[in-house]
């Protein structure tokens, strides 16, 4: 290894700069993206607007504020608007207000203001007006009723919430007290807003209400948003399109609903640019619950909506893009292991693969293309790389790297070697697999290594070829473990048939994928038996938990469950607890020895193996009294154990300070018990 070469450490993780969503110059020329960094010393973080040419030669800052961010390039190239919190005392933004700066520089200036706060924003044609969403009280007509009602909540010393509908909170976050997000038009000469949904019962889903549920058509006269005439929905969101017309506020829902579309959910519509077709998003879900996302088509003429991915089996990601020729949308999915870019033309019904990256293909995300349609940019990154800003033609050549901004860092780091291998799982299906070395790892030497199982959460996700800042497989190797990470039965990318396998059946399957994968490991006499751990978040803890009550105690020396599922019971208390019954086959008043035998408490006789349980107080998907339950059992049971919680973090660790508490405590809690003279008396981590 050259000398000025090193593994990665928990302090370059957090000195990578995070590269968010960008815009595109309507010309192709230029990008605008928001870039992150972080100050581990401050435990804080700044995002600041870069402009990136699609050329790959200029690189320039144009914003300085410390929380810019969703740039939108306008129409006419003119502007880039963006939402930030600015200004100081009386003048400051205490929620994200809308400002515009000139593509070609200078000051940013504050559009109006909303005491309610701004967010997804979209240009209208004209390049005058913009639409975005804000939480309001539908009742109220006035922005100045807004303010006086924004002020009296805050100064309420009752902070109570009552309900009496299903969803009332979602991650980490109580949805706000009466109220709604609608989408608003601003005028950006004026800066004067005007709610589009005032007087009507619209609003937009209160889970992420983002820009990608709704569009703006190219006469810029009509709005296409996503809505669920269910006014309470329990586990299904059987969403529709609706169109606006913007001048007489008259709306007609396009997805009319048969009995062949009873139980179909549609979001994300996108209209061409000639105006003749509405591309969107489906999901099946009279097929089964976690069906796959489509591609739909509306033909906005003959008011004919087909599906249009059907036959394809890979979920289709937005937001769709639509080529400048209105004949064809653009998209990421996944493949396997790997995510492309794809094109899928409007009278084709398989798409054809664009863009992968080298060696296993990598994963492109945050796909966009410029008005013309000369130019598609995207990040990609891969178990070696972070994500990286890319650009090149609409139909997939001339890549081109057109950001440096970890260039530098990257250069002195010398990552572990990463390799895909196939192993028979469950009931001899092959299975995707993982393996990334520690430095000085070879099957030609000697040397034992300690291996450490990464389990994947979920379960409807995957490992791809991707970089992962919470869960670092590089990051786990440089601690000098060969890391495995099996993409078991259940995994997304591999169609629906393989997606479905487990429902119904949770860990059985699971659990005979990750033991190939640590059997076949140890067949390559490269591993040492004594020094194995399992590690998993939230669905991968979960995994954790219920192979401690199912694998023989002295398989692996020690495990790590961070957020984890632990008793099915008590999951009910989770913000996504309808689709619980439909995962597990039944809920536990219908069925109990169904959902028993997939719970992990009802094994706690078994346990015997040490473990680490890490979790966030505001983790609203998998209540922290999941953890708590799980190593009070621990205790109780005398088997080692050792809790790490984190009052100020939900499902994801995600401040820099206490990202560097977890991965110390992770690595320091699996060295104590695969130490070649393990020392399990004493507490105190090892430093990673």
């Amino acid at each position: 290894m050259p000398a000025n070469h090193r593994p990665i450490t928990i302090d370059d993780l957090w000195s990578l700069k995070r590269l968010g969503t960008g815009s595109v110059s309507p010309d192709g020329a230029w990008t605008c993206v928001s870039v992150t960094s972080f100050d581990m010393k401050k435990n804080e973080k700044q995002s600041q607007l870069w402009l990136l040419s699609t050329d790959g030669k200029v690189q320039r800052q144009l914003t300085r504020g410390k929380s810019d961010g969703d740039p939108q390039w306008s129409p006419n190239g003119k502007w880039i608007a963006f939402v930030s919190k600015r200004g100081e005392g009386k003048d400051s933004d205490e929620d994200g207000q809308l400002y515009m700066i000139a593509a070609d520089g200078g000051e940013a200036r504050r559009v109006g203001q909303l005491a309610t706060g701004v967010s997804a924003l979209r240009w209208f044609p004209d390049s005058q007006r913009l639409a975005c969403v804000s939480w309001v009280w539908p009742e109220l007509t006035s922005q100045a009723a807004q303010a006086k009602k924004l002020k009296a909540e805050k100064d309420d010393k009752v902070k109570a919430t009552v309900v009496e509908h299903n969803h009332y909170r979602f991650w980490d976050h109580w949805f706000p007290r009466g109220r709604k997000p609608h989408i608003h038009v601003v005028d950006t000469r004026t800066g004067t807003f005007q709610d589009l949904f005032a007087g009507t019962a619209f609003h937009l889903s209160p889970q992420e209400p983002d820009a990608q549920i709704f569009d703006i058509s190219p006469d810029g006269n009509e709005l296409a948003f996503t809505f669920d005439y269910n006014p309470d929905p329990k586990d299904f969101s059987f969403t529709d399109i609706v169109a606006m017309d913007l001048k007489t506020r008259k709306t007609r829902r396009l997805t009319t609903r048969s009995e062949a579309l009873s139980r179909h959910a549609f979001e994300g519509p996108r209209y061409s640019g000639d105006g003749k077709w509405l591309a969107l998003l489906g999901n099946d879900y009279s097929l089964q619950h976690n069906e796959q996302s489509r591609a739909w088509l509306f033909d906005i003429k003959s008011k004919k909506l087909s599906a249009w991915s059907g036959s394809w089996d890979r979920a289709v990601q937005g937001p769709l893009q639509w080529a400048n020729t209105h004949d064809a949308v653009y998209f990421t999915a996944e493949d396997g292991i790997v995510q492309p870019v794809w094109r899928l033309a409007v009278h084709d019904t398989w798409p054809t693969e664009i863009r992968r990256g080298p060696d296993v293909g990598g994963t492109a995300t945050d796909l966009r293309i410029s008005a013309d349609g000369s130019t598609l940019v995207y990040a990609r990154s891969s178990q070696q790389h972070p994500p990286t800003m890319l650009t090149c033609d609409a139909n997939g050549d001339n890549e081109r790297v057109i950001e440096r901004f970890n260039k530098r860092l990257l250069s002195g780091l010398r990552m572990g070697a990463v390799e895909s291998v196939e192993v028979k799982g469950f009931g001899g299906a092959p299975v995707q697999m993982w393996v990334v070395a520690p430095l000085g790892y070879s099957a030609a030497t000697k040397k034992k290594w300690p291996l450490m199982q990464v389990i994947h959460g979920g379960p409807h996700t995957c490992w791809n070829d991707n970089w992962h800042w919470r869960w670092n497989m590089q990051l786990f190797a440089a601690a000098g473990y060969v890391v495995c990470a099996v993409n078991y039965h259940g995994s997304s990318g591999f169609g629906q048939k393989f997606l479905s396998s487990i429902n119904g059946g949770w860990g059985r399957r699971e659990l005979a994928d990750v033991e190939a994968g640590t059997d076949h490991m140890l067949a390559t006499g490269t591993i040492d038996a004594k020094r194995m751990v399992a590690t998993g978040g939230s669905y991968g803890g979960y995994m954790v938990a219920y192979m401690n009550g199912n694998v023989a105690a002295k398989r692996y020396q020690a495990y790590v469950c961070h957020a984890g599922c632990y008793d099915w019971v008590s999951m009910m208390g989770s913000d996504g607890y309808f689709w619980f019954g439909h995962e597990l086959g039944a809920f536990h008043w219908d069925d109990e020895a169904q959902v028993m035998k997939q719970s992990p408490h009802h094994y706690a006789q078994h346990f015997a193996t040490p473990t680490l349980v890490l979790h966030g107080e505001l983790d609203y998907r998998v209540p922290y009294y999941q953890g708590m339950a799980y190593y009070n059992t621990l205790r109780a049971r005398s088997v080692p154990s050792r809790l790490v919680f984190f009052p100020d973090e939900n499902h994801w660790i995600v401040k820099p300070q206490n990202s560097r508490l977890w991965y110390r405590e992770f690595t320091g809690w699996c060295d104590r018990y695969t130490a070649s003279k393990p020392n399990r008396k004493t507490d105190k981590p090892t430093p990673l």
